[in-house]
């Protein structure tokens, strides 16, 4: 009986599934793409690998041992009893989106401190108005709350802007490629956040990080500071957040929200400086990230069909 590979990201194109198939016939696999969920669903009985990012896929796999999923973030499959098959692991494709997340986050963070959104409704009304004072990341104290690759890519893209400091926040002590000017911990959050004029937040979704940024955080921060989140939404207490922007005294620009889609009633929309994106700052639109993301599961996909520790595996307890 063939050895199946499901893979289910319609995002892929030719070139991306033929390295898929080339490695699939390599280890005697035998590869089957599929553009949707539905699609998968009635060839997943003797699927042992697949590619993909819906929980469905493992909830309807009983023979499956690995899963490796697209995107970065796994808190979808983290749930008690996701995977059918009790042999399942789970890996995920960190390290792909560095990038296309840095670049997002240059770009909503210069345009909420040179006030583009403003200038954009000025010139909407064909008005010559440019008396708007702008600020710059040069000499900014800029906190990353979050140093793996989207964190990293950041600092180095900062760098050339020329910040007065680049601090970085996780649990480790780490500092990656020393990267960032000191690395702060729970117990030395509190000062760096009170001294940031930019925070920059790139992490997951876990019972460590859930409001990390509460009402008492928030209010630790200077007038005029600006929050950037591309991490998780819920990292954030929005609540507390809409207060402070609808008081005027924070920026922010959001890719990611507690709930997504946000919904149409959501004070978020109607809140005073803030930047909404929905969710695309690692979309798998960059030709860049897709190939990345199939170089990722590629490595791996050897590391399994040759008995070696996958890479990038996931402790579903920890939630990374």
């Amino acid at each position: 009986m063939d050895r199946i590979l499901v893979v289910a990201v319609k995002e892929l194109d030719g070139v991306c599934r033929s390295r898929i198939e080339l490695a699939a016939r390599r280890n005697e696999f035998r590869a089957c793409f599929f553009d949707s969920v539905e699609e998968a669903l009635p060839h997943l009985q003797e699927a042992e690998v697949v590619f993909g990012q819906s929980v469905t896929l493992a909830r309807n796999a009983p023979r499956l041992r690995w899963l490796c999923t697209p995107s970065a973030g796994v808190e979808q499959f983290t749930v008690p009893g996701t995977f059918l098959s009790p042999d399942a692991v789970l890996t995920n494709s960190s390290g792909a989106y560095g990038v296309t997340i840095a670049e997002h986050v240059v770009m909503v963070t210069l345009e909420i401190l040179r006030r583009q959104p403003e200038y954009d409704r000025i010139t909407a009304q064909r008005l010559w108005h440019r008396s708007l004072p702008v600020r710059s990341i040069k000499g900014s104290r800029v906190l990353l709350l979050g140093t793996g690759d989207i964190g990293q890519e950041t600092a180095k893209r900062f760098r050339a802007f020329e910040p007065a400091s680049l601090v970085g926040y996780n649990r480790s002590g780490m500092n990656p490629g020393r990267l960032f000017d000191r690395i702060a911990g729970a117990n030395s959050l509190a000062p760096e956040i009170k001294t940031a004029d930019i925070i920059i937040i790139s992490l997951p979704n876990t019972v460590d990080t859930f409001h990390l940024l509460d009402a008492d955080r928030l209010s630790m921060l200077h007038d005029g500071a600006l929050i950037v989140n591309v991490g998780r939404g819920s990292v954030i207490d929005e609540n507390a957040l809409v207060e402070e922007l609808r008081n005027g005294r924070l920026f922010a620009a959001l890719d990611v929200f507690e709930q997504e889609p946000l919904p149409p009633d959501s004070p978020l929309w109607t809140c005073p400086s803030l930047m909404i994106t929905p969710h695309i700052s690692g979309n798998m639109t960059l030709e860049y990230t897709k190939d990345r993301i199939v170089s990722l599961f590629l490595e791996d996909f050897d590391n399994y069909c040759s008995g070696r520790r996958l890479k990038r595996l996931v402790d579903l307890k920890k939630g990374y």
